[in-house]
């Protein structure tokens, strides 16, 4: 018989707008390939952009929040496991899951720290450095709370896995760094992606609605762009993103080469067309989905050291600049120098070749799971934190939602 996956979506995932809809849409593939039945729920409207999961074969159910009609239909369905997208759907739901099907194995998928991205982008509004004030935030002891709660999480970044270990002291066994899993570049692949001549313009993407994409989008109209373009007179920078609301459309000159693009529905086929992506990221946290986008395609970028964070170790790379100035003067640089354009992309494929391998991650993720599965319950013994806030904090959640319920009805 094969087994039952749950995935509690906080949204629907859209591959083409997001990277954690790009994100989740791994998770759904890998999972198929090991054989589970999958049904994806979610609390959330549908958006024209959402992906259509039925034509995969994934069961798409609509479930509400803070109403005992979740409880019937997780008793129907017996997952034998449930990931959760997000700490904020395991808040809604994970007492739940817990009540009416114990044995179920709980998944969380963090998609990034929201905390740490929450810490740097105060820190950032403060023009301070980040400090454990700002760590040590109200979201960080939900999602570290979350993080006990569950039997395993996926953690993205590996600069995010030596924070919760070494900073807030959890237990590895809790954790499993899954970077995005994706499929290496091969030779005939790289033999037939436009080269450097055929290539022009700078290229951003970025959801708008993100909010260290739209900083970043500020900051390249407001100092970045006109350094560039002084150098660059005939260049363009071609801004690609979904829910490009006013004050992003706004921002559009044809004059000065800054043009709002909106919503692109092949990402490969722009950034095929592109010389170097520009992401100057400030804050935030994750991996940055557009810089392996460019990767994969071939295209060379500049960006932060926020940027490349869990991607790059050594950040004394010259592609990696937290200035404007050094920003600027590299672009250019990038964008003229076709050698350094090439040893920049060359670079690209080796690091996803040797440090993103999807079928590495792929095993050890199938390989843990299977492991958890087989001794759930001593797993779960060692976690005493966990299961004293099970007991405290998620009574409070469940008859909270209770309330709400009884207030509603």
């Amino acid at each position: 018989m094969k087994k039952k996956l749950l995935i509690i979506g906080f949204v629907w995932p859209e591959p083409k707008s997001s990277a954690a809809g790009s994100r989740m849409m791994q998770l759904i593939s890998f999972f198929q390939s090991q054989d589970y039945t999958i049904t994806f729920a979610s609390a959330c409207a549908k958006s024209d952009n959402a992906f259509d999961l039925e034509s995969i074969g994934v069961d798409r159910v609509t479930i509400e929040l803070n109403h005992s009609s979740f409880d019937d239909f997780i008793l129907k369905l017996k997952p034998d496991v449930v990931l959760f997208d997000r700490f904020m759907t395991e808040e809604q739901f994970g007492w739940r899951v817990s009540e009416h099907c114990p044995q179920a194995i709980k998944l969380l998928d963090t998609e990034d720290l929201h905390f740490l991205r929450r810490a740097r982008q105060q820190a950032f509004k403060e023009a301070t450095e980040m400090i454990s004030i700002h760590l040590l935030n109200e979201t960080a002891k939900r999602e570290v709370a979350s993080i006990y709660r569950c039997d395993l999480s996926l953690i993205i970044s590996k600069a995010e896995m030596q924070l919760l270990k070494t900073t807030f002291k959890i237990d590895e066994t809790l954790l499993l760094y899954v970077p995005f899993l994706l499929d290496e570049v091969s030779e005939e692949r790289k033999q037939v992606l436009p080269n450097f001549e055929s290539r022009q313009h700078f290229i951003s993407i970025g959801n708008f609605l993100h909010e260290p994409n739209y900083d970043a989008l500020l900051y390249l109209k407001k100092t970045i762009w006109n350094g560039i373009r002084k150098q660059l007179p005939n260049a363009q920078l071609h801004n690609y993103g979904a829910y490009a609301s006013q004050k992003v459309t706004q921002l559009h000159n044809e004059k000065e080469g800054f043009l709002i693009k909106g919503f692109v529905n092949d990402v490969n086929e722009v950034m095929q067309q592109a010389k170097v992506l520009l992401a100057p990221i400030r804050f935030g946290a994750g991996l940055k989905g557009k810089l392996f986008d460019a990767m994969q395609n071939g295209a060379s970028f500049v960006s932060t050291s926020v940027g490349v964070e869990g991607i790059f170790d050594n950040t004394t790379h010259d592609f990696i600049c937290d200035s404007s100035e050094d920003f600027i003067h590299h672009a250019v640089k990038l964008y003229q120098n076709e050698t350094l354009w090439k040893a920049h992309q060359s670079l690209g494929f080796e690091m996803l070749s040797s440090q993103f391998s999807k079928s590495v991650f792929e095993s050890q993720f199938a390989e843990c799971l299977e492991l958890v599965s087989k001794g759930l319950r001593s797993h779960r013994a060692q976690n005493f934190i966990g299961q004293l806030l099970q007991h405290h904090t998620m009574q409070s959640t469940k008859f909270m939602s209770k309330w709400i319920e009884a207030k509603n009805s």
